[in-house]
């Protein structure tokens, strides 16, 4: 039976390998560049898009949570949220109000740049108001931490869209 080879042995082919002293468990110098993760460039047009894409999911969450708030649906089922009767001219505003962001998702990508970089930076800077708007009466945490994210959101975009790289000519 052959004797089994040392684990140090197991690593170095010969007595030169062996010789140099090298710890087994030290890292080589180039181990970060190695391993490091390539950081993708996202470009500027989906990183708006996915901003209004995450907006919209605080705007139906926050909306879709306000109904477990005692008397919410009983005021629903009344005609009334917030302050307001529920009428056809209601819906169609409120209708409107979220379709906006929400069709912001594709103009983001489909605009040209200039159209898009206005679209982006007014939409955002009028929905401020709003979004700080459901915060008026009863407002629980989770409406002030909603509406905090949003408003981050919405700088976020602004911010995105008033950088947006220039071409040299």
């Amino acid at each position: 039976m052959a004797p089994r080879p040392s684990t140090f042995a197991v690593f170095f082919n010969n007595k030169k390998d062996m010789q140099q002293k090298v710890l087994l468990t030290q890292k080589p110098q180039n181990w970060n560049r190695q391993n490091a993760l390539q950081d993708i460039k996202v470009n500027l047009k989906l990183k708006l898009a996915t901003l209004w894409a995450s907006l919209m999911f605080l705007i139906i969450y926050l909306d879709y949570f306000h109904l477990y708030m005692p008397g919410s649906i009983e005021d629903i089922l009344g005609g009334i949220v917030f302050k307001f009767d529920i009428t056809q001219g209601f819906l169609l505003v409120a209708l409107a109000l979220v379709t906006i962001p929400a069709l912001m998702i594709f103009l983001s990508v489909a605009l040209p740049a200039k159209a898009n970089r206005w679209a982006n930076i007014i939409i955002a800077a009028v929905n401020i108001p709003f979004m700080l708007f459901n915060l008026a009466g009863e407002a629980w945490m989770h409406m002030v931490f909603g509406a905090a994210i949003e408003v981050v959101l919405l700088c976020l975009i602004v911010r995105y869209a008033w950088k947006w790289p220039r071409i040299e000519i």
